[in-house]
């Protein structure tokens, strides 16, 4: 499901079972990336997969990339593997208004 910022940021902050979930590369993923984010880059391939199928399936997933369209992707896989509740954060990270870590 595909949310604006604000009704993502609304959205996780209400929701106590929330997992922030970074797809983009290491590389992305260390010049910034949003506060207790979780980084699997969806570009491993298989190796996604596997490590998706082992997240709780319980929990929801709050899904971010650069732009929007690699985390959209994530989602869909997600719902494939059982993981209902995936919502993508449009714009990704280039329209993010919020604070960022900088390792």
């Amino acid at each position: 499901m595909n949310l604006s910022q604000e009704d993502w940021v609304a959205q996780l902050a209400a929701d106590e079972n929330a997992v922030i979930l970074d797809v983009r590369t290491g590389d992305e993923f260390n010049d910034g990336y949003i506060e207790n984010a979780v980084n699997i880059d969806i570009h491993k391939g298989q190796g996604f997969i596997y490590e998706i199928e082992e997240l709780d399936k319980n929990k929801n997933y709050y899904v971010y990339c650069r732009s929007g369209a690699r985390s959209a992707k994530a989602c869909q896989i997600m719902n494939e593997l059982g993981i209902e509740n995936a919502y993508n954060l449009l714009g990704g990270i280039l329209d993010w208004e919020g604070d960022t870590v900088n390792p």
